[in-house]
């Protein structure tokens, strides 16, 4: 607070992974966040790397401290999906995920490998079998063969999106991957509740229309949607959270089906 000049705009936020203030800095509002995890120090360094194209503006970083730009902003893209509009938050999605993989021309930083993410999925498949074992298979088959790597988001969802009055749609609290673009676009399916994700006709319709604004083949999409469903399950599993695996494997489940049809 005191080398970077900053005074408290709010109270703390406190998550299992970070800690936050809303403060100001240079006369205006900005967002210190200091990781308590790995996986979000990582994560810095992607924000930082974006230079605010398609993100929030770092604004100063050091180590597991970074101060963001804060979005505050009228628009929500979970209140668009639950008042009719989940194709356009779609496509605002897809928007975000293009600037956020422009090139740029400095190097790519230090992130974590996709394949690494898998390792729950890997250990949960075994001993729970059903959708997990094909969500399992799935991932392997597009590990093994990636197809335009680059620097991802890995956590992009309606949640991860803020609108800013001043700049329009932004993207924040990446995890900082490396691996396969189709990946990026996964967890929208599982988005903004799995509620709304199992719904009648949902997945299909959003898989179209994702598949059109992202330039991505459809099928190949729906197997990305079907190997990250088998992750988040994993990742319900792993902290007891019965209903929501379940709920994540009914995507996988459509996802599946689709694949079939």
């Amino acid at each position: 607070m005191r080398r970077w000049g900053l005074t408290p705009d709010g109270g703390p936020i406190h998550t299992p992974s970070s800690d936050l203030l809303p403060v100001r800095f240079a006369g205006g509002p900005a967002m210190l966040k200091v990781a308590r995890v790995e996986e979000e120090k990582v994560g810095h360094r992607l924000m930082v790397w974006l230079g605010g194209e398609g993100a929030a503006r770092a604004l100063r970083h050091d180590g597991a401290a970074l101060l963001l730009e804060r979005v505050e902003g009228d628009l929500s893209l979970t209140e668009m999906v639950q008042g009719g509009e989940d194709d356009e938050a779609s496509r605002v999605l897809c928007g975000v995920v293009r600037e956020l993989h422009a090139a740029r021309p400095q190097p790519w930083p230090e992130l974590t490998p996709l394949t690494r993410w898998f390792r729950s999925l890997e250990a949960a498949a075994p001993a729970h079998g059903g959708p997990l074992t094909l969500a399992l298979e799935t991932a392997r088959q597009l590990l093994a063969r990636p197809q335009d790597v680059r620097p991802l988001h890995g956590d992009l969802h309606h949640g991860n999106v803020l609108h800013s009055r001043e700049r329009g749609w932004l993207a924040i609290d990446p995890k900082g991957l490396i691996g396969e673009r189709g990946f990026e676009y996964a967890n929208i399916f599982c988005n903004p509740d799995l509620e709304i994700a199992t719904g009648p006709g949902r997945l299909a319709r959003q898989a179209q229309i994702v598949s059109e604004a992202a330039g991505l083949e459809r099928p190949r999409l729906l197997r990305w949607i079907l190997a990250y469903a088998g992750l988040s399950a994993a990742w319900w599993l792993e902290d007891g959270r019965t209903g929501e695996a379940q709920s994540a494997l009914e995507v996988a489940r459509i996802a599946a089906a689709e694949l079939s049809a």
